[in-house]
């Protein structure tokens, strides 16, 4: 059995920062369950281009406001209790008016360190060492 508190995790490298948002990996591939499973903080006023081209990626909102705008420019409202899944490796453009707080699952899990790249792809990672790849 897995048990752990968000709040252990702070300042460790389960917690990952980019400049739009801040991820807490609670579980990760290592933990053997298939998926990972992510709190992401998405800060307010930012606009993320996104393409999880190497995973699928389900999103459920828990706090604040903001959209997500598909690339054919269709355009989503995101509030408490909205749910998205990129079943298609979908781009998109994620925009937050307020604070978002979201609960995120990846298949396949991610190793932890990954950040997006120029594209907004996270990479699929088979071992820490790829990361500066």
């Amino acid at each position: 059995m897995i048990v752990r508190n968000i709040n252990s995790l702070c300042g460790t490298d389960r917690e990952v920062n980019s400049d739009n948002w801040s991820s807490t990996r609670l579980l990760l591939k290592d933990d053997g369950m298939g998926f990972s499973f992510h709190q992401t903080i998405v800060h307010p006023g930012t606009e993320t281009k996104i393409w999880y081209k190497n995973h699928l990626e389900a999103v459920y909102c828990v706090e604040g406001s903001g959209e997500i705008e598909e690339d054919d420019g269709t355009k989503h409202n995101i509030s408490p209790g909205t749910i998205y899944a990129l079943d298609k490796h979908d781009k998109h453009t994620l925009r937050a008016f307020s604070e978002l707080k979201m609960i995120c699952v990846f298949n396949p899990p991610l190793l932890g360190p990954e950040t997006h790249d120029s594209q907004g792809v996270y990479p699929l990672l088979t071992e820490f060492e790829n990361v500066s790849k």
